[in-house]
């Protein structure tokens, strides 16, 4: 394979820095940064989400290079860096053609990117120019000057349907004697993936369980009678029978908007802690911005106020938790009582929150780690979290592909989907369990939008 030249663009490095990796092929293709993109990623470095995150991991990177030369031309200079894996040249050009307009500085940024990708068609003679960007405006911009452009390509093929829950067709004469049976003795053609089963007999009877260890463990009805909140459908009940049965070191739950999934992860993590397994909840949530709020947490100040609206659901879940609270006591209920037994809960269970920067270096132990809304997280910071979790902890990762808010990610890439991907194999790790909670049950809004937008969609 010849080599080839990757100019790459801002968002490459901000979706992933093993992006770096991949495109340098142990170093058989050249990589190139335009210095434009330097700046942007040094704007970028302060923000306290996980763009900023992948910003100062590059910076680290470049630190740790080595310089091999710096070639001085007449309009422009190349900064030769090398490591083992890497060989990364940056360009800076004297004089740029595109002058910086600040009302449209992501569009002026783009032409000084392309300018240097420019510069590259006549500094690697004989050698072929790709522009690496996942921005399609920038990606035309490149093509209207003659050069080659292409995105990543992300394999869709490895994205398999999942059978989460399986249906089996069964005697009902047999159903008493499921409970504890190896899964292997019912069903031959069981797979990893098979996660929960539903038993439907001739007569009309049925029956559901999950599978630990796999072995089948039945729904019963007293399965949920301890519980403040209890599950209101199947799907649901599967998720909290396996997550109470502790027999699940990561659990990954694809769920849509309302359909409870941080409230039922909360609650059943309450009683695990009830139950001594665990001391403490630990909630995770990538401050992405939504694309439609537009809201800026890099220019917020203080922490608290930075994380306050992204721990909002946490908030509400746990509000609701405290009404279930304050209903059953029959105590009246007032803003001072709910704020009293908010605190009293967050207390007691040792809840606290934590965003991605702040794990490096850290050590969670006897926790039980909820990653919220991890559809907006990059494999790196996935794997960043869950490397800080000891055998002590169990985690839960939920979130759904129908709400990305990352402009850098997509279904097929993000840390959400990278889970699901694993729920084929059989880890020696740890156990997995996975189920898709794909039905609202917060009332009659949430089915309207439901019937009216997403069925559009489709």
């Amino acid at each position: 394979m010849k080599e080839k030249v990757y100019v790459v663009d801002t968002n490459i490095i901000l979706q992933n820095l093993q992006n770096l990796y991949r495109v340098s092929d142990n170093k058989s293709n050249t990589i190139v940064i335009p210095e434009t993109v330097l700046i942007e990623l040094e704007d970028k470095k302060k923000l306290t989400n996980e763009i900023g995150y992948h910003s100062r991991e590059f910076a680290r990177l470049l630190a740790k290079m080595k310089i091999k030369e710096v070639d001085h031309k007449e309009s422009f200079k190349v900064v030769k860096l090398y490591n083992d894996e890497l060989s990364v040249h940056i360009i800076s050009k004297d004089k740029y053609e595109s002058e910086i307009e600040q009302a449209h500085l992501s569009e002026s940024n783009d032409k000084r990117i392309i300018e240097v990708a420019s510069i590259a068609q006549l500094y690697y003679k004989g050698i072929q120019i790709v522009f690496l960007s996942i921005d399609i405006y920038a990606r035309t911009f490149a093509q209207f000057k003659g050069i080659k452009a292409e995105t990543l390509h992300d394999d869709k093929s490895t994205v398999p349907k999942f059978q989460f829950i399986k249906p089996f067709e069964l005697d009902s004469s047999e159903f008493n004697a499921l409970d504890g049976k190896d899964i292997k003795q019912i069903d031959g053609d069981y797979e990893f993936e098979n996660f929960s089963y539903s038993f439907q007999s001739n007569d009309g009877n049925s029956t559901y369980g999950i599978i630990a260890n796999e072995r089948l463990d039945i729904l019963k009805e007293d399965d949920f009678k301890a519980l403040i909140v209890k599950p209101v459908n199947l799907k649901q009940k599967l998720f909290m029978k396996a997550l109470l049965s502790n027999s699940y070191e990561l659990l990954v739950i694809d769920a849509k908007a309302g359909s409870g999934k941080t409230l039922l992860s909360i609650v059943s993590g309450m009683r695990l802690i009830d139950k001594g397994f665990y001391d403490k909840i630990v909630y995770v949530r990538n401050s992405i911005e939504s694309l439609d709020q537009g809201a800026e947490i890099g220019f917020l100040s203080g922490n608290d106020e930075k994380f306050r609206i992204y721990n909002m659901a946490l908030q509400d879940t746990l509000e609701f938790i405290a009404k279930k609270h304050l209903k059953k006591s029959e105590n009246r209920e007032n803003k001072e009582s709910i704020q009293s037994k908010i605190a009293e809960l967050t207390d007691k269970y040792c809840i606290e929150t934590l965003w991605p920067g702040e794990a490096r270096g850290r050590t969670l132990s006897s926790a039980i780690v909820i990653m919220d809304e991890w559809q907006n997280s990059s494999e790196k910071t996935t794997q960043l979290i869950l490397s800080r979790l000891d055998e002590s902890c169990k985690a839960i990762v939920i979130g759904s592909n129908r709400q990305i808010d990352n402009m850098y990610l997509n279904k097929y890439n993000n840390g959400l989907t990278s889970l699901l991907k694993q729920t084929n194999n059989k880890h020696p790790e740890l156990n997995m369990f996975a189920i898709e909670l794909d039905k609202a049950v917060r009332g009659k809004f949430a089915e309207f939008t439901e019937r009216i937008f997403e069925k559009r969609k489709k």
